[in-house]
C-alpha cells in the first residue's frame, strides 16, 4: 500500500502580484506568500509606503519588490503588467468602501466604489490572465472579496453590488481558462480589525452588530486571512477554482 502524499504548499519559484499591498489584507497575504517561497511584487499606488514594507519584508530574508500601480487606471495598469509579468499568482485586495443608506448614494460614491472594486478588479485579473496565456503557463488568481458578496448589509448596498459582481465574473473566467490550468477564486472575509475598519469598530451599535453575526465571537484578524491565501495560491488548491473561500466567522451560516 502506497499512502496518499499531501500536496506542498510551498511557493518556492512562484511570482506573486499583491495589489492593495501597503496595509491591512494586503500586507498580510503578501507575507504570507513571501514565507512560503514566492518572490513578491507588492503593488498600490503610493510608493512610500511599499518601500516600506519591502524593507521591512526584505530585512526578514523574504523576496520582494515594488511596482506602484492604480489598479482603477486600465491603461496603466496593462502596460506595467505587460512590462514586468508573468505572474504566477495574483492576490487583488484593491478595494473601497463608501457606507451610506442607499437612498443617499450619489453617483460620485457608486462610480468610485464599482471602479475600483469591479471594473478594476475585472482588468486586474484579465492583465494577469493574459500573461500566463502569452507564456502558457498555469496559475493561481485570487480577489479578495468580502462575505458581502453573499448577503446584504446595513448601509452597504454599494459595496455589495461591487462584491457581488467579483463572484459573477471569478466564475466566468474560471470556466473560460480551466482547460489553461488558470484557477480563479476569491476569498470573503468577514469584518477584519485594520486600520481603514477603525470607522467601523468606532460605533458601539456597528460592533453589537458585528459581533451578534459572527458565531465564532471575534472580530477577524489579518492573520486569519493569510493562511487561505496561502493555500489558494499553492498546489494544496489544485482542483479548487471558481468558488470563494469564506472566513466569516459562520457569519453566512444563517
Amino acid at each position: 500500500m502506497t499512502l496518499p502524499k499531501t500536496p506542498s504548499f510551498r511557493l518556492d519559484g512562484k511570482r506573486a502580484l499583491v495589489a492593495g499591498a501597503s496595509s491591512g489584507i494586503g500586507t498580510g497575504c503578501a507575507v504570507a506568500l513571501a514565507e512560503a517561497g514566492a518572490h513578491v511584487t507588492l503593488a498600490a499606488r503610493r510608493e512610500a509606503p511599499l518601500q516600506a514594507l519591502a524593507d521591512k519584508m526584505g530585512a526578514e530574508g523574504f523576496s520582494v519588490d515594488i511596482l506602484p500601480l492604480d489598479v482603477a487606471d486600465i491603461a496603466a495598469t496593462d502596460t506595467a503588467l505587460s512590462t514586468n509579468g508573468p505572474f504566477d499568482i495574483l492576490v487583488n485586495s484593491a478595494g473601497l468602501a463608501r457606507h451610506t443608506p442607499a437612498l443617499d448614494t450619489t453617483p460620485q460614491d457608486y462610480d468610485a466604489v464599482s471602479d475600483l472594486n469591479v471594473k478594476g478588479a475585472y482588468f486586474l485579473t484579465c492583465a494577469v490572465a493574459r500573461g500566463l496565456i502569452e507564456a502558457q503557463k498555469p496559475g493561481s488568481l485570487i480577489n479578495i472579496s468580502s462575505q458581502m458578496a453573499h448577503v446584504g448589509g446595513i448601509d452597504r448596498a454599494v459595496y455589495c453590488a461591487t462584491k457581488h459582481a467579483v463572484e459573477g465574473f471569478t466564475k466566468s473566467m474560471a470556466i473560460e481558462w480551466g482547460k489553461r490550468g488558470i484557477r480563479v477564486n476569491t476569498i470573503c472575509p468577514t469584518f477584519i480589525r485594520t486600520p481603514l475598519t477603525e470607522q467601523t469598530f468606532d460605533n458601539p451599535e456597528r460592533v453589537a452588530w458585528i459581533e451578534e453575526k459572527i458565531k465564532l465571537g471575534r472580530i477577524g484578524e489579518v492573520s486569519d486571512i493569510m493562511g487561505a491565501v496561502t493555500y489558494l495560491a499553492s498546489e494544496a488548491s489544485s482542483l479548487v477554482t471558481g468558488t470563494s473561500l469564506l472566513i466569516d466567522g459562520g457569519w453566512t451560516a444563517d
